[in-house]
This record gives structure tokens, sequence and C-alpha cells, in this order.
């Protein structure tokens, strides 16, 4: 069979990119090709699934607010019973003295990109959260709104949902290779034995993104990394907090009735994730993330955890952001890989960016050249300060 697009990995990337190719008035043949049907081992299910605009660099603050708006009208392009339980709780991130410096540099950029954010000193943060414990904390961030939490399946069955009635074939099957005659991609081969023709062969495979541009000769510096979460139950329900970000990199947030924390994985020594390991590492929780909730909130000193579930996300080892856009060489290879933990919030530009990219020929709505593929060639580094 022969389609004009191929798309990899069929969770939030790829769903977003299928689905605003026909908003944009694609009328050829798409293949959305996923290996894990139940997503059960999906980056898109396993996140934490928040949406913030607290970021470094204004192109990230500009992904972020394009699916914040869409959450502000999903009623109207999903229908009335569309609901993802999006919660804008905000989020505080934290910084001490030595953090300061970057925590404002960020905040301006936000700023100028018009974020309801607000820069408060550790009194202010008291008074703002009694709740709160400012040891060794110069200032936080906290948005107001246009930030917070929702439901990652029920986004990721709206866009399915949604492209039921759209015309794309959705294939069961893990892609095994990518055949490439000079400088296109031509066909890609399934684990079912069948074969099929590309026109377009977009790459949205999630951690499995540096394989999968691997199959087709190119490099592409993404790799799965394993990131631990904890849910914990406490006496003290504090209705008002946001997701809160420790200096440590630890943050912990509401999650109905209990709560949810994680960040606790060490820079020394984290690598490539065991694509088959996705059993929680327990004692991050008892040996880093409880003292650190214990000191900056004392009420929870006395916790009580329940689970935990572990997932992988595609970290982009060269600068921790978004490759987005065709290759230079092989221009009927496109990436939207290595988002680095911020792919669920950023899927909706990315698949708008690239439907347009594709339909007219440059991009429209949310410019993405900065996360070109350029760079990933010439090593050079388009870096996020602000990464959880």
């Amino acid at each position: 069979m022969r389609y004009d697009v191929i798309i990899i990995g069929g969770a939030i990337v790829g769903s977003s990119v299928a689905y605003y190719l026909r908003e944009e008035g694609f009328s050829g043949t798409i293949a959305l090709v996923e290996r894990d049907p139940q997503f059960a081992h999906a980056a898109t299910t396993l996140s934490c699934a928040s949406i913030r605009q607290q970021f470094s660099i204004p192109e990230n603050i500009r992904l972020s607010q394009f699916t914040l708006e869409l959450f502000r009208r999903l009623t109207e392009v999903f229908g009335a019973d569309a609901d993802i339980g999006f919660r804008e709780g905000g989020y505080l991130i934290l910084a001490g003295e030595n953090g300061l410096p970057i925590l404002k540099a960020n905040h301006e950029a936000q700023m100028a990109e018009g974020a309801d954010i607000v820069l408060e000193d550790a009194d202010q943060l008291t008074r703002r959260f009694p709740w709160l414990s400012t040891e060794g904390i110069a200032a936080g961030a906290y948005g107001r709104s246009g930030e917070g939490w929702f439901d990652a399946h029920a986004m990721l069955m709206l866009f399915r949902k949604a492209l039921r009635e759209k015309k794309i074939d959705f294939i069961t099957a893990d892609v095994i290779g990518i055949e490439r005659q000079g400088d296109r991609v031509t066909g890609v081969s399934l684990d079912n034995g069948k074969r099929l023709e590309a026109g377009i062969v977009i790459n949205a495979a999630g951690p499995n993104a540096g394989k999968v541009a691997g199959m087709a000769g190119l490099s592409l510096p993404v790799e799965p990394r394993k990131r631990n979460v904890f849910v914990f139950e406490a006496r003290e329900k504090y209705a008002d907090m946001p997701l809160l970000v420790d200096p440590s990199g630890i943050y912990v947030r509401p999650e109905g009735s209990v709560y949810i924390t994680g960040g606790a994985e060490p820079e020394e020594g984290d690598g490539p994730a065991d694509p088959k390991d996705f059993e929680p590492d327990w004692p991050l929780f008892e040996e880093v993330i409880w003292p650190v909730l214990a000191t900056r909130i004392p009420a929870f000193e006395a916790i009580k955890p329940t689970r935990a579930w572990a997932g992988h996300y595609d970290y982009n080892t060269l600068d921790q952001n978004a490759v987005i856009g065709p290759h230079p060489q092989v221009a009927n290879f496109l990436f939207a890989n290595g988002f680095s933990g911020h792919g669920l919030q950023q899927a909706p530009a990315a698949g708008k960016a690239l439907a347009e990219l594709i339909v007219h020929g440059g991009y429209r709505t949310v410019d993405c050249a900065a996360f070109g593929y350029s760079r990933v060639a010439e090593g050079r580094a388009f870096r996020e300060l602000n990464v959880i």
C-alpha cells in the first residue's frame, strides 16, 4: 500500500499531526502507525499531564500558549462533551540565591510573551502560601493563570476520536525498517511483514525517536529516559497548592484527594532507559523526595506513600528541546521529537506547525524554525534552561 503521509507514533504528537493535517485541508492518504494501541507504556499517558508558560525561551512559551488556547476552546473544537479536567492551579518555581538570576531572566522572557507570572520574594510567598517554608529560598515565580494540570488520557482520546471521522488509517504494528533512496525515504517496513510506500514520513515516535531516525540512516540525539512518579496521602489538603518545584528539582502537586511527586533522578549517571524497565524506583522516594517535601512543606513530614509508576520520555541530549521540521538533506523525513518532558503540552502546536509546513509550505501560526534539525547537524545547542 502507498500513503502520502506515514506518521510513526500514534500518541499525542502523532495524533496531533494527523488531526491538523486534515484541519489544514490535506486530502491525501494518511497512515498512523502505533505499536501500543492501548498506550500502556506511552510517554503521553504516563506523564504528569501539566502545562506551563514558565520556560526560558520565547519559542517554548509560544508552543504551550497555543495549547492553552486550545484548552480554552475545547468544546468549540471537539464538541460539547469535551472535557480533560483542566485545573488551572498554576506552577510555583522556587529559587535560592544562586538560581535567582536565571529565575529573573526567565520571568522577563515570560512577561514579554504576555504570561501571567508574578515574581515574589520569600516574605511575599509566605503570605500567599502560609503552608510553605521558604528556608533557603530567595524568590519564586508563580503562574496565576494559564498553567495547571489535566487528564492526559482524556486529551489523547479527544484527538483519537476526532481522527475517526477524518479518514485516517490506524495501523497497529512496530516499524522495523525505513527504506531510503538517496535524499528521499521511500517506504516503511512493519513487524507484521507488510511494507508501506511513503510520500512523507513523520517521526513522532517519542522515546523511540532516535532509533526510528537511525533506521533512515539519520542521526537524532533523542533517547528514552526513565522518570518515576510517586503518589502519597497527607492529612492536610491544600486547595491553593500549585505545582511546586523546589530548587532541588523535586516537584509536588495535588491530584484530587492525594498528591503526586517526582523529579528525584540524579543527573549524574542518568542515561538511556532499558526499554522494558517500567518498575518504580522506590528508594528515590524514601531517600531523596521525602526529606525535601518535609523541609519545604512541614506538614508533609507525616505522609503515606500509596503507589507509583515509571515512564520513559524523549530526552534530547543536545539541548533538552524539541526537534521539529524536515531533515535538510532528506526533505520528506520530518521530525516531531525530543520534547524532553514537554511533549504533551506542546504536541498540538507542533502538529499544527508541521501540518502548515506540509500543506502551505511554511509555518503560519507558530514559527518552529528555531527547533529545526540544522542545529543538530551543527551540534549547536538551542538550550531550554527550565527543564522539570
